[in-house]
Parts: structure tokens; C-alpha cells; sequence
């Protein structure tokens, strides 16, 4: 077996904009694992938030390249535990090389993942379309640009947020999901929860600092919306601190570590009577590919990456009006373009 690194700088459609970053170009690793005819893909973002640089990921793959190499991926939890070792400190690298090694398994097999796994993409929910933090004139801009069923929007200038969702609801009967990026305080997310539902809002993200689970606590006994964890849910360990504080998981893969550790905070969300979401960064259609096999597990998706930017240089899943349209292909789906 043989393991590539692609470096892909992509270009965003619009300069994107949360409450702690704002971006135009989004770095990211493609991990791609040969062997014979087959290709696994696999992809990390790099990420400013969480300390994590290419040239990180890089460097921690090719520091173990010889047992990557080495390995036979038969099974691909025995090659996650394997790697996850060495790993460690990069979980982000570690999801790249777990989407590839599952890709490349699934291929071997010639089945698509989800058909290995037993899912149905019939029982999926449909995934958000996200509008990042800009003047309200250019949010309703991107809207109008991209008519979808469901929206996110992301917040974070506490005193304008009421009436930024005020301006856009004047221009779609869509539904809203909203996420302030860890920027409110318990007090003003418990009043701003009441006014948002009447505006047709879904529930609210993440909108404590991760380490408030005072707040979180006085938040999930009295908000009038759901409230859904991000940066409060890394890790496994995460999902049952989650649990009497939150009424929903977002997971995301980067930063778990891969679709492998993934599945288990699924299943473990599930046993605890939590709602289930799986979310992205801004990242190309390979990574997109490899979270959309865990669509009929979920109650929310967040799976809009791929479409925030101008160069997308794999094909993989498709979307219509919020659909998620799974690729023929085996594995994730994914083929790489030319460059």
C-alpha cells in the first residue's frame, strides 16, 4: 500500500465568516491510500481555531508513513486502533487517514460504504445550507443565491442578531437553524431562544463557551429551543458530559478523529436519549463524501462544505435542494479530479 498526500488550498466562494474566524482561502489535506487498481480518500482542514497546519498533519503522517504502508487495512477499526496511537495528538490527520483507510475497504469490497454498514440513504435527513456572518444585505444575497429548504446562520454580534434574523426571514419561509459560535451568555441565549422560535428557527448551536456547563445547565433547563453542542462535543468522552446539558450532539469528524470514533458517539449519543448531528468544516467533496455515509444515523446534517467553495477538486455526493444524491461509485464515492 501506498500513501499520497495532496496539498489543496480552496477557494471559497465568499469570504466566510464566523464569530472567531474569517476566511477565503481554506487549506486541507487529502490523504489518498494505493493499493493496486484501488484508491482510498480521505480529508482535514487545516484549522486556526484548534492549532492544526498542514504542515502538522503532514509531518505526523509521514513520521509513521512506514507503518501506514505497512498495513493491510482488512478490517478498518483494527487500522484505526493501530494508528490512533501515533496519532493522538492530531486527531484531525487521524481522520483523513481513517476516511481513506474505509474508502479503500468499501472499494475493495465493491459495495458503497453505507451498504456495508446496512443503511438506507432513503431515511436520511436533508442537509442546511450555511450563511456565514456578514452585513445583512449580503446575507440575503447568498440566500437569494442559493434557494435551499434549510438554512444555518451564524451569529455572534450579540446586539444585532435578533434583527439580522428578522431581515432574512422577510425573504424565505425556510427553515432556520442558528449558531453563535460560543458567543452568548446563558441569560441572553434564554430570551433570545423565545424570540427566535417565533421566527422559525430550529434550534440553537453551540451558543455558550465550550467550558460553561453552568451556563449549558441553565440553559438546556429553560431555553425555549433545542440546544445543540459543538465545541462543547470533541471527543468520545465528550458525548456523555453532554448529557442533562445539552438536548443534542453536533459531531464532526476532524475532530474526533475519524468516521471510526464516530460511529461509537453516535451509538452512545443514541443509548442516552440524545439527538444526533453530524457536521463539517469547509472542506472539498471528499471529506463531504465520507460524512454523508452516516447520514440515516442522524437527525441533523450539516453537510454543506463542498458547496461554499470554487474548486472543488474531487466528485462525490450531490445535492438537491437539501437531498443529499449519493454517488454510484463504491467505497465514499469519491474520485479525484485532475489537477
Amino acid at each position: 500500500m501506498q500513501l499520497v498526500l495532496h496539498r489543496v488550498d480552496l477557494r471559497l466562494t465568499h469570504t466566510f465568516t464566523i464569530a472567531h474566524d474569517s476566511r477565503d482561502v481554506q487549506p486541507t489535506l487529502i490523504v489518498e491510500l494505493r493499493e493496486g487498481a484501488y484508491r482510498g480518500f480521505g480529508e482535514a482542514t487545516a484549522t486556526r481555531y484548534y492549532g492544526i497546519t498542514i504542515d502538522g498533519m503532514v509531518a505526523a503522517l509521514e513520521a509513521i508513513r512506514h507503518l501506514i504502508e505497512g498495513h493491510t487495512v482488512a478490517d478498518p477499526e483494527t487500522f484505526w486502533s493501530d494508528m490512533q496511537p501515533h496519532l493522538a495528538q492530531n486527531p484531525f490527520a487521524l481522520c483523513a487517514l481513517d476516511q481513506a483507510g474505509w474508502d479503500l475497504w468499501a472499494k475493495r469490497q465493491g459495495q458503497p460504504l453505507y451498504k456495508l454498514w446496512n443503511l438506507d440513504p432513503a431515511n436520511s435527513p436533508i442537509t442546511d445550507y450555511t450563511i456565514g456572518l456578514d452585513t445583512p444585505g449580503r446575507m440575503v444575497e447568498k440566500m437569494q443565491e442559493r434557494p435551499w429548504p434549510l438554512y444555518k446562520i451564524k451569529l455572534g454580534r450579540p446586539e444585532e442578531d435578533i434583527s439580522l434574523v428578522q431581515t432574512l426571514r422577510r425573504h424565505t419561509d425556510a427553515v432556520f437553524r442558528v449558531d453563535a459560535n460560543c458567543g452568548w451568555t446563558p441569560t441572553e441565549t434564554i430570551t433570545k431562544s423565545t424570540v427566535l422560535a417565533d421566527l422559525g428557527v430550529e434550534f440553537i448551536e453551540q451558543p455558550l463557551p465550550a467550558d460553561d456547563w453552568e451556563g449549558a445547565r441553565q440553559v438546556y433547563e429553560q431555553s425555549t429551543l433545542p440546544i445543540i453542542a459543538d465545541e462543547s462535543c470533541i471527543v468520545e468522552s465528550d458525548v456523555d458530559k453532554c448529557a442533562g446539558y445539552f438536548h443534542g450532539v453536533n459531531i464532526k469528524l476532524t475532530k474526533c478523529g475519524g468516521i471510526t470514533p464516530a460511529r461509537r458517539m453516535i451509538a452512545r449519543a443514541r443509548e442516552l436519549g440524545l439527538r444526533v448531528m453530524v457536521g463539517c468544516m469547509t472542506e472539498s467533496s471528499v471529506g463531504i463524501s465520507a460524512i454523508a455515509q452516516l447520514l440515516p444515523l442522524l437527525d441533523y446534517a450539516d453537510l454543506d462544505g463542498a458547496m461554499l467553495i470554487a474548486n472543488d477538486p474531487a466528485r462525490g455526493v450531490t445535492f438537491d435542494y437539501g437531498t443529499v444524491i449519493f454517488a454510484s461509485e463504491n467505497g465514499t464515492g469519491v474520485q479525484l479530479l485532475e489537477q
